[in-house]
């Protein structure tokens, strides 16, 4: 049996101590069907500071961590680099990098069923108003948001990502069937047990939400937009530079491109929200 390797970048490593103390993700780790690895991102920081956020080009609310610290805390974990804007290194297999947030595909169980079958998963814990738009597009292998709410960070999204994968390797569980006739598990005939029913549904339309990074934003009618991308300091990091409209100063344009950018991820990412394109 191969055990199942999770590596948490964050900066609350202290933050997991409860969860991973805990049911079947304890009783994994002691048997040796996980293995899990808290990694501080601030061990990568250059400053006495320790800083790993900026405020974002463009303007606007929050700080977006940077993508310097991410990229070092990365490659430490696979002992490898992942490359730069000329030159990309390939993935061993079995492994994903996985970005939480709100700005991500949503999280199901099939995605779950679909991690459950790699060696090892790097989940990065996201804060502030977001993270540098480089990670999404050149580092990570999936962008992950757990649901259409505000939350102040990605741990707690982490730890559901772990527990529902960790339910689903063999060993973890004191009766294998338990996971497969679970809510959002197929049935015998291949179609979604009744419980599971629920992921199908339409979207529920939600009471507008303030954008902070952690949640989708209301815009117009029914539409919702998930959040636009944020850049930070440097302006070009391997290769990839920040768009020149977020450096131009000009308010109009920054604001369309924006817009813009939004609808784009939006349709990318969750084309269940249907993005209006006429606002």
């Amino acid at each position: 049996m191969t055990k199942m390797r999770f590596d948490l970048i964050t900066i609350f490593p202290d933050f997991f101590a409860g969860p991973l103390d805990h049911g079947i993700l304890r009783r994994a780790r002691e048997t040796g069907i996980i293995e899990v690895n808290v990694q501080d991102l601030r061990v990568f920081t250059k400053d006495r500071h320790r800083t790993v956020d900026d405020r974002p080009f463009g303007g606007g609310e929050g700080m977006v961590l940077k993508p310097e610290p991410l990229f070092e805390a990365v490659e430490h974990l696979l002992g490898a680099p992942v490359g730069d804007a000329t030159e990309k290194h390939e993935l061993a297999a079995g492994t994903a990098i996985v970005l939480l947030s709100a700005s991500g595909k949503r999280f199901d169980q099939e995605t779950a069923r679909r991690f459950a079958k790699l060696q090892e998963i790097i989940l990065i814990c996201g804060r502030y108003e977001g993270v540098d738009e480089r990670v999404a597009e050149h580092l990570a292998t999936d962008e992950i948001s757990i649901g259409d709410f505000v939350l102040s960070g990605g741990e707690l999204p982490a730890m559901l990502i772990a527990d529902a994968v960790t339910r689903l390797l063999p060993g973890s569980l004191g009766n294998e069937a338990s996971s497969r006739n679970e809510s959002f598990s197929a049935g015998i005939d291949g179609q979604a047990a009744s419980e599971g029913d629920t992921s199908r549904r339409s979207h529920v339309k939600t009471p507008t939400l303030k954008n902070l990074g952690w949640g989708t934003q209301r815009v117009t009618g029914s539409s919702m937009l998930l959040d636009f991308p944020h850049y930070t300091r440097p302006a070009e990091y391997r290769g990839w530079k920040v768009p020149e409209v977020l450096i131009g100063g000009n308010h109009a344009e920054v604001a369309a491109w924006r817009r813009a950018a939004a609808i784009e991820k939006t349709r990318k990412n969750r084309p269940d929200l249907k993005p209006a394109t006429n606002l």
